[in-house]
């Protein structure tokens, strides 16, 4: 067999397994391809001795991944966050590239090789930042939206590094100056020449591929114009991934933006990790190890660094001192352009591989340790720049002693949920006090007049300056089960028998709150559908005495006809959520089944914690069948549970193990 099939099937392998090994470690796939590149490359396996064998393909990748930011690129979007892109993150970007470029010349560089290192510093990792953000639920968050607006300028600011490597390469004598002028001037004829082609052309090209409603054709237009405006940059002397983000940012407001970047991503996301592998091969391990000490100096002077010229970018133009220093925490490591840059820069010999080897060592590490960083950001700024408003919330609570309440409702919680109840309370005249623990939330509630206490609601303390003992109920509106469970257990050791209430987003851990001496959880999911079954008999003229009745017993007895569903090819299960989630599933029962001729108290199905929700016989429907229905081939058995459980039950009545 021929040893480029086997090298390829062997990379491929060593990608799947490092990829899963490091997303099961919660780090980014980024830094599992730049590993298979170190062990595949010359130095460890020397699977590829010369890694320019995939360079075209690699930097295909790039082309692609530029053109997925084109289409990200809304020029409305960039009008209404101006002041923090062209601001703040305008002032990071100038700062970083200045301050370690000049690093870069104490210690000996060029100017032209201290530019680009400065650079490639000075971004920071598009992907990894908002996918952890993104995860944590905080993607709209002020000091999120700080960093994701400096990520946007950074994305913006690789396009004239791209266009100036090269030309650095060709002419050594050549001025920066001049350089930068000639760039300039290629990239206003190129920029002008595909504006005006796309402005006519592509519409009407893609009009007419959507029109043949066949995919493949869509697909393959789409990979044909990033190419296509890829080889034009690149025939001006201008890099190919210029042409691709200018063809994506054409196609941005076009109404097949959303299915363009669907299209482009599988190919996108392949080719560069095959990039990536491509950068980790360079990577010289000798220089990592002989120069670790340095790596790890230059790890900790990025994050230092790049932290405080964040914070001090967005003090400049008056931003939220914490908002200012938790956006640094999120930004210190190096970008994955950071590594486009390098291998570039590399190529056209601007920089050594040995500087590129520093930059992708430490880039790594940076890149490592970013979740940790991310996490940690928020208490890091509340220790550096304590809150105003959580100063003022803890120091000026409502002015109502435990004495003059009674007869109040305590509202755990104040968000959406909390706020909505206190409304519909203050209209009917009933008192209330509220806790919660977001300081910005509390001041903002206090100073419109509100009685908001801040606090965690599991202290005892705070309970008992809420005036539980003569509250008359208290309800819990967070989606936190653990630490409303212990909220429950403490309002009923300081005052039992205080009526609670308990507000879930799903109901699947409900007996955990009864059992704890809950009066009442109010599932949302639940209790919408609920609402919605009402609506739809109600306007299929079925009365009301019947619709409240029905509503009644599914409270009665759990939502029962509420759970559990067919899944599809489209349904989602996340590791989070296998084991809550709880599906139905039909079983048809051959002539040979082991299920034949027993009856389900004989299955014992139930003591397998599966409901057997219905049996389709002959075309004919059983709700619930009784334990001594007797099962009979061809029989059709509807069973619902938790899907591992279903799978489980599903083999026994087929196969008896």
């Amino acid at each position: 067999m021929d040893s480029t099939f086997i090298n390829v099937i062997a990379l491929l392998a060593l990608s799947v397994l490092l990829v899963w090994s490091f997303k099961r470690i919660n780090l980014p796939a980024i830094l599992a391809y730049l590993a298979v590149g170190v062990v595949a490359g010359p130095q460890v396996l020397s699977m590829y001795s010369d890694p320019e064998q995939m360079h075209l393909l690699a930097e295909v990748g790039i082309v692609f991944l530029l053109f997925s930011l084109g289409l990200e690129f809304s020029l409305p979007k960039l009008v209404a966050m101006r002041n923090l892109v062209f601001g703040v993150g305008a002032g990071q970007m100038l700062i970083t590239t200045v301050l370690f470029a000049a690093i870069a010349l104490l210690f000996g560089q060029t100017l032209s090789t201290a530019i680009i290192i400065g650079g490639m510093v000075a971004l920071s990792s598009t992907a990894i930042v908002i996918k952890q953000i993104d995860d944590a639920g905080r993607l709209n968050t002020p000091r999120s939206q700080m960093a994701v607006s400096i990520l946007l300028f950074q994305d913006l600011a690789v396009v004239p590094f791209l266009i100036v490597i090269p030309l650095l390469a060709e002419s050594a004598e050549q001025s920066i100056g001049a350089a930068m002028l000639l760039a300039l001037f290629k990239g206003v004829v190129v920029v002008v020449l595909l504006l005006s082609m796309g402005r006519w052309l592509l519409p009407k090209l893609f009009n007419e591929v959507a029109r043949t409603r066949t995919d493949e054709l869509f697909v393959l237009t789409t990979i044909l114009v990033a190419l296509l405006a890829a080889g034009t940059t690149y025939a001006f002397g201008l890099s190919m991934a210029l042409g691709a983000f200018l063809a994506g940012m054409m196609l941005s407001e076009s109404q097949y933006r959303h299915q363009l970047e669907a299209d482009i991503r599988p190919f996108r996301d392949i080719l560069m990790g095959l990039f990536f592998i491509t950068v980790g091969m360079k990577l010289e391990l000798n220089v990592f190890i002989s120069q670790f000490h340095w790596v790890i100096v230059g790890l900790v002077v990025l994050v230092v660094l790049k932290t405080v010229v964040v914070w001090f970018s967005a003090i400049l133009f008056k931003s939220n001192k914490q908002d200012a220093w938790a956006a640094g925490m999120k930004l210190a490591q190096l970008g994955e352009f950071s590594f486009v840059i390098a291998a570039l820069a590399a190529q056209n010999g601007v920089i050594t591989s040995e500087q590129s080897s520093m930059v992708i060592s430490i880039g790594l590490l940076s890149m490592a340790i970013t979740p940790w960083l991310i996490t940690q950001s928020g208490r890091f700024a509340n220790w550096i720049a304590p809150n105003d408003a959580l100063v003022h919330a803890q120091q000026v609570q409502p002015n109502i002693s435990s004495e003059s309440l009674s007869n109040h409702v305590l509202i755990l919680g104040f968000g959406r949920v909390g706020q909505s109840v206190a409304r519909m309370l203050k209209l009917e005249g009933i008192k209330y006090i509220a806790i919660d623990f977001d300081p910005v939330r509390v001041h903002e509630s206090r100073s419109a007049g509100e009685s908001v206490m801040f606090g965690d609601a599991c202290q005892r303390d705070l309970l008992k300056s809420a005036g539980i003992a003569k509250a008359q109920l208290a309800l819990i509106t967070f989606d936190q089960h653990d630490k409303a469970l212990k909220v429950v257990n403490v309002i009923t050791d300081l005052k039992a028998g205080l009526p609670i209430v308990v507000r879930t987003r799903k109901d699947y851990q409900s007996e955990d709150f009864y059992a704890a001496g809950v009066l009442q959880v109010v599932p949302e999911i639940q209790e919408g559908s609920l609402m919605l079954v009402s609506q739809v008999l109600h306007s299929a003229g079925v009365p009301m005495s019947r619709i409240l009745k029905r509503v009644r017993n599914e409270r009665k007895k759990g939502y029962q006809h509420m759970h559990g569903f067919f899944p599809g090819e489209t349904t989602e299960i996340t590791y989070g959520t296998k084991d809550k989630l709880e599906f139905m599933h039909a079983v048809a029962i051959g002539s040979d089944a082991y299920a034949v001729n027993k009856t389900l108290s004989e299955l014992d199905i139930e003591r397998r914690r599966v409901k057997v929700t219905g049996l389709r016989r002959n075309n004919n429907e059983i709700e619930s069948p009784e334990a001594d229905t007797l099962i009979v081939a061809n029989d059709v058995l509807v069973i619902s549970g938790k899907p591992r459980r279903v799978e489980r039950i599903e083999h026994y009545l087929l196969y008896g193990k």
